[in-house]
């Protein structure tokens, strides 16, 4: 009798537990999914910052963009605009993956049209020295001299009336592939951003 005493008590110890567990579990289930919803709005945020493919079909004849954030949200990305018949493009790896990489990109696509829009720069040298300063003034706000984050850039500008294609590469370079031969523009070894 004694130890169908202890039996019976184990098991409501036990039928207990597992009601907390549930409850928990149920608890995890709900706040993942939150977190879940909250970065798939993030990746509509961030989806709108890339160049819309009628854009690209304006600036380009015969162009493809290969984007496969390797999280929901990604630290990569592209950018393109069109301004005084040229066409400046470029491929972004900010420092970060997923949603901490996706908060450089935002601060990357921002520092790119500032520099051509606001700064008024086209030549591509110029705007990745502009990316540079908006970059290291974004992350220094809070006099935070922590943030070691930002980006290696490919960037280049097309004017198709002169046949003229410009580059400047902050880490990555530009690769042309013509007539079967792969031809490689190396880039300069600063980061955009704040680095030691």
């Amino acid at each position: 009798k004694r130890l169908e005493a202890i039996v019976k008590e184990r098991t409501a110890e036990i039928a207990e537990q597992n009601e907390i567990l549930a409850e928990q579990k149920d608890e995890i289930e709900l706040k993942n999914q939150d977190i879940l919803d909250s970065i798939k709005y993030a990746k509509r945020i961030q989806d709108s910052i890339l160049p819309p493919n009628e854009r690209m079909a304006k600036m380009f004849t015969d162009y493809f963009v290969l984007f496969k954030p390797k999280d929901i949200v990604s630290g990569d990305f592209y950018w393109a605009e069109k301004i005084e018949g040229k066409s400046l493009f470029a491929a972004v790896d900010c420092t970060g993956h997923g949603v901490p990489g996706a908060m450089v990109s935002v601060v990357g696509n921002n520092g790119l049209n500032r520099s051509v829009k606001e700064f008024n720069l086209r030549k591509p040298g110029a705007i990745l020295d502009q990316l540079r300063e908006i970059v290291i003034e974004a992350f220094n706000a809070q006099n935070n001299m922590d943030v070691k984050d930002g980006m290696d850039i490919a960037l280049c500008s097309i004017d198709y009336e002169n046949l003229k294609l410009e580059f400047s590469g902050a880490n990555n370079p530009c690769i042309i592939i013509r007539d079967g031969e792969i031809l490689e523009t190396k880039a300069d070894k600063q980061p955009i951003g704040q680095f030691i």
